[in-house]
């Protein structure tokens, strides 16, 4: 198995192939992958290149690093693995409860006090959930 190659600082019309194509000057190409914004669909600037030899990509870093590819001097090194990912996140729908009421389709609820107009029509501050929402909860 060969060495997976960083390549960063590409512009964002960068592709998989047109890396591909630039790498295999250098030696066999294993993979080449442009990461890929799932917001946008366009580039991140950066990828990967899995070269097959160690040799190969030594020659690789060597010629690649600093070279221009539509505009952009590209830097390439040896890509170090990822950092562990540390705790869970609490994420998504469904988390806990953060105390106090969470009242009525206005929303409001939390921890109470003066919040200055929370709330629907008819939700006056302190009202402890009904249509409009409000304050109450801790403090």
């Amino acid at each position: 198995m060969g060495k997976k190659l960083y390549v960063g600082n590409l512009s964002y019309g960068v592709t998989s192939e047109t890396l591909a194509q630039v790498f295999s000057a250098h030696g066999k190409v294993d993979s080449a992958d442009v990461i890929i914004d799932r917001m946008t669909g366009r580039g991140k600037g950066f990828g990967f290149v899995e070269m097959s030899t160690d040799a190969e990509a030594a020659a690789a870093i060597a010629a690649t690093n600093g070279q221009d590819l539509e505009g952009r001097a590209m830097i390439v090194n040896e890509a170090r693995p990822p950092a562990p990912r540390v705790g869970g996140g609490g994420g998504g729908f469904g988390g806990g409860d953060r105390g106090g009421s969470r009242g009525g389709f206005g929303g409001g609820g939390g921890r109470g006090g003066d919040r200055g107009g929370r709330g629907g029509p008819g939700g006056d501050r302190g009202s402890r959930g009904g249509f409009g929402g409000g304050g109450g909860g801790r403090r």
